[in-house]
C-alpha cells in the first residue's frame, strides 16, 4: 500500500451514513451521533472512516480524519477497473465488473459514493448479502484494493505483458 499525503487539500468528502446512537444509563439516555464518511481525490485514492461524537458536525469531522488515515490505492484502466472482482467485508459482498465507455457508474448508495470518489467513470456493481452501509462501503474498498493491472501481474510473475496476454 502506497502512503499518500492525507493532509492534501484535494480530497473530497462524502457523508454516506449518519445515525443517532442512544445509550441508556442510570440517569437517562445519552444521545450521540455516528457518521460514516468517505474521502477520495477522484484519481485512484479513496478511504472510509467512522466518527462518533455528541454533535453532528464533530462526528463528521472525526469521520473524515479517520478516513484520511485509511487511504488505499486503486488500479484504474481507461476510467474503469482492470478486471471483475468480488469485495467482501463481514457479511457484505459486492460484485464489481468493468463497463464499456459511456456506461457510467451503475451502483447503489454507499458503493456509489466510494466509486465516484475513486475516480472510476464506468463500472457495474451489485451488492449482495448485508445492506448495512458500513459493510457495503468496506466491502467496496476491499474489492478495489485487491485490483491488479496487467503490468503488476507481469512484474510479480517475472514475465512480460505480451506473455501474460498471450
Amino acid at each position: 500500500m502506497e502512503n499518500v499525503k492525507s493532509e492534501a487539500p484535494e480530497f473530497k468528502e462524502k457523508l454516506v451514513n449518519l445515525s443517532k446512537v442512544t445509550k441508556v444509563v442510570k440517569g437517562g439516555r445519552n444521545m450521540r451521533w455516528s457518521a460514516l464518511v468517505v474521502v477520495g481525490d477522484e484519481n485512484g485514492h479513496v478511504g472510509a472512516g467512522i466518527g462518533k461524537a455528541a454533535e453532528v458536525s464533530e462526528a463528521i469531522r472525526k469521520g473524515a480524519e479517520d478516513a484520511k488515515k485509511h487511504i488505499v490505492n486503486v488500479a484504474i484502466v481507461n476510467d474503469t477497473i482492470p478486471h471483475e472482482i468480488i469485495g467482501e467485508y463481514g457479511a457484505g459482498r459486492i460484485i464489481m465488473k468493468p463497463a464499456s465507455e459511456g456506461s457510467g457508474v451503475i451502483a447503489g448508495g454507499p458503493a456509489r459514493a466510494v466509486i465516484e470518489l475513486t475516480g472510476i467513470k464506468n463500472i457495474r456493481t451489485k451488492s449482495l448479502g448485508s445492506k448495512t452501509p458500513t459493510n457495503v462501503v468496506n466491502a467496496t474498498i476491499e474489492g478495489l484494493k485487491n485490483l491488479k493491472t496487467v503490468e503488476q501481474v507481469a512484474k510479480v510473475r517475472g514475465k512480460s505483458v505480451e506473455e501474460i496476454l498471450g
